[in-house]
């Protein structure tokens, strides 16, 4: 079973910066696209930035420029390193994996979520 795991958020005041990482486990998968998504109270869940396994990038536009999505290294692992932080990026970040799960040659959709981890941004 493909797993995500994310690290790195915490308690920051307004102007700092963090990273986030998101590692992918499991077996006899493949990854199209990684992405971060964050959930603020009250609102809706929301794409922050993504990444293709060909290295193609999208951005929110109220991170660009600000927010940093790495490649997906050798690990399965992404980042997501955030500067300038605003109070207005206080949410609950989620990594989400899009991709296929191989059973011998043959491959069904797969759609993977992290548990998520809280940024908090303070003024």
């Amino acid at each position: 079973q493909v797993q995500l795991v994310e690290s790195g958020g915490g308690l920051v005041q307004a102007g700092g910066s963090l990273r986030l990482s998101c590692a992918a486990s499991g077996s006899d998968f493949s990854i199209n696209t990684m992405a971060w998504y964050r959930q603020a109270p009250g609102k809706q869940r929301e794409l922050v930035a993504a990444i293709t396994s060909g290295g193609s990038t999208n951005y929110a536009d109220s991170v660009k420029g600000r927010f940093t999505i790495s490649d997906i290294n050798d690990k399965n692992t992404i980042y997501l390193q955030m500067n300038s932080l605003k109070t207005e990026d206080t949410a609950v970040y989620y990594c989400a994996l899009d991709g296929a799960q191989w059973y011998g040659v043959e491959a069904s959709y797969l759609q993977v979520w992290g548990q998520g981890t809280l940024v908090t941004v303070s003024s």
